[in-house]
């Protein structure tokens, strides 16, 4: 059989934004970008440039390489601040959006994924950490309770299987997040996801056969 390869950070977060949407990234491999994802690549790069540096009150990882074998994940964490704590090194993940907090979790979720790769990673707990956000320029501090692991364990179940299946979920228009998504020409989520009325079909024969 076949060994199963990671699944990626982002994908959690695709998933929970728009499981239709992580199915075309993640299962049919498409791409697009736009304004928005062009602005968070370009605040991505800033963050990540590879290597670790000191500072007066730590140590900091940029683009450090995540990775938990027994969880089935991987990816890239932008930022890793370590505190000295008890004499050993504690990391606290940074991951860098633009725009501001959203309404749903998948920022939170990603996140916390980085956290349980870190706890893997180096035997040690890793309690919380922080999102920045490009446009209101401020930290939030993101405790990684027991709600949020159980959250990324069940998003992470449902990726697994939604990547196995191959199957790309039908589409559903919501004007918010469609809106703004990089994929929406690909994906047509006004034109798929609409039903067609047969009342307005026959309504419209009609008024042509009068008119």
């Amino acid at each position: 059989m076949e060994e199963r390869g990671p699944i990626a950070l982002s994908a959690l977060q695709h998933f929970l934004f728009c499981p239709r949407q992580c199915a075309l990234i993640h299962v049919e491999r498409v791409w697009a970008e736009n304004v928005a994802t062009a602005e968070g690549r370009l605040l991505h790069d800033k963050a990540d440039l590879p290597g670790t540096s000191s500072r007066k009150d730590g140590r900091v990882s940029r683009a450090l390489p995540l990775h938990a074998p027994d969880l089935g994940i991987a990816g890239v964490a932008d930022v890793v601040e370590w505190y000295r704590e008890d004499g050993r090194w504690r990391p606290f993940p940074v991951e860098y959006k633009r725009g501001r907090p959203k309404e749903h979790r998948a920022d939170e979720v990603q996140l916390c994924a980085q956290a349980l790769c870190l706890e893997a990673m180096t035997g040690l707990p890793v309690p919380e950490g922080a999102l920045f956000y490009g446009t209101t320029r401020r930290r939030v501090v993101v405790p990684f309770d027991g709600e949020l692991r159980r959250l990324v364990h069940a998003t992470f179940e449902a990726v697994r299987a939604m990547i196995e299946d191959g199957v790309t979920p039908a589409a559903v228009y919501l004007p918010k997040r469609c809106d703004a998504c990089s994929l929406r020409a690909l994906c047509l989520p006004e034109r798929l996801s609409a039903r067609p009325s047969v009342s307005r079909w026959l309504q419209r024969k009609i008024e042509e056969e009068m008119a």
